[in-house]
């Protein structure tokens, strides 16, 4: 059964924390992991492949996804996730030890339980980073692709005296200015991997 629970951490409020949906087909651990997380996300639980791609809309923000489930298994939601283009994290949070089959499958974290408190807050916190890092670089690509085409086709005289290209202008700068702070919270693991998935994707 879906349950939401509210977020009463004092640095964010309820409508504006992250959305994490736990599946495990064991309620008392989906539960658990929920109780863990209650003070600084929303959470939604489900307890079966099924229910969590009912569940799942375009609010989610992270997926902790148990592999092994009867029904619908974790791979088979996995791949119904990706097929329908939700923009979520998804960490494989399993008893399955990983093996070879990993490689092609479209998750961003894979966590082998037991799972610690630490373990779900580092991945969640990680997999937000790097949500806010792609989001700020996808529009910084796009603001300066709007600048390079009108500096291609337009003088300088008229680029300096029209105010909204102005506007672009400070608009880039500020994405670049947010951009840089958002690096600086990487660790040296994470600032590798989240080039590596920019390095991946382009090369596609």
């Amino acid at each position: 059964m879906r349950r939401a629970i509210p977020t009463f951490g004092t640095q964010m409020s309820a409508s504006v924390a992250p959305i994490v949906l736990v599946v495990d087909d064991e309620p008392d651990v989906a539960d658990a992991y929920a109780a863990q997380l209650e003070g600084q996300y929303t959470v939604l639980t489900a307890y079966s492949g099924q229910e969590a791609l009912e569940t799942l809309d375009e609010t989610v923000d992270i997926v902790l996804l148990d592999r092994r489930m009867p029904g619908l298994s974790g791979d088979d939601v996995l791949e119904r996730i990706r097929d329908r283009g939700l923009d979520c994290r998804v960490a494989m949070v399993t008893a399955v030890d990983p093996d070879f089959d990993i490689i092609e499958m479209p998750f961003d974290a894979y966590i082998t339980k037991p799972v610690s408190r630490d373990d779900l807050f580092e991945t969640i916190d990680r997999l937000l980073t790097f949500q806010t890092y792609e989001k700020q670089f996808q529009e910084l690509y796009r603001v300066m692709s709007k600048v390079a085409t009108l500096r291609a086709n337009k003088s300088e005289t008229e680029l300096q005296h029209n105010d909204p290209y102005q506007r672009l202008l400070d608009r880039r700068d500020h994405l670049r200015d947010r951009l840089d702070e958002t690096m600086l919270s990487f660790d040296d693991d994470d600032f590798t991997t989240a080039f590596k998935e920019f390095n991946d994707a382009d090369s596609e």
